[in-house]
């Protein structure tokens, strides 16, 4: 997904408060990345070196940061740096429990319904990629290339806790 520098950063800062940025949005907020390739440089501008590549468009990353038309970025190894804006879209994505990739047998419960009462739709493995639609605060419906259903917020990055929204 991303190659570069070793990780430095925890992997899981927790959210800071709320604030506007000057582009009017919350910081922090999630976004996805546009592009299948996306340069992330030290600083907020094309003089600045590149630090890492992301080769996968849709990831979802976290701004945390603004300056001009650039956005600092964590992505969900902690990894941090800045991007151009319209390398960014809107599109909530999110990836299955990227903290348990190295857990052999891992799988996470994909519900019919927002309840782990309903049906079982499907298993996925951690740090599969999918389409938010929807967070509850306690789950959130996303749409995986094979299957869509209800997963439970904490079993997910890309969405905070206790987040609500509706697409």
């Amino acid at each position: 997904m991303a190659l570069g520098l070793p990780l430095t950063l925890p992997a899981f800062a927790p959210a800071q408060a709320a604030q506007v940025g000057p582009s009017g949005l919350p910081l922090p907020r999630f976004v996805s990345l546009k592009p299948g390739r996306v340069n992330l440089r030290v600083g907020p501008g094309r003089d600045y070196a590149v630090t890492w590549l992301f080769l996968k468009s849709g990831l979802p990353v976290e701004i945390v940061q603004e300056f001009d038309n650039w956005r600092r970025i964590r992505d969900s190894e902690g990894t941090e740096g800045w991007v151009y804006q319209s390398l960014l879209s809107g599109k909530r994505t999110a990836l299955t429990a990227p903290w348990q990739r190295d857990k052999d047998g891992a799988m996470l419960n994909v519900y019919r319904s927002a309840d782990d009462q309903s049906a079982l739709v499907a298993k996925v493995q951690p740090g599969v990629l999918g389409t938010l639609k929807a967070c509850n605060g306690t789950y959130c419906r996303v749409v995986f290339s094979g299957a869509s259903g209800w997963i439970k917020q904490p079993d997910i990055w890309g969405a905070y806790p206790d987040e609500k929204f509706d697409d």
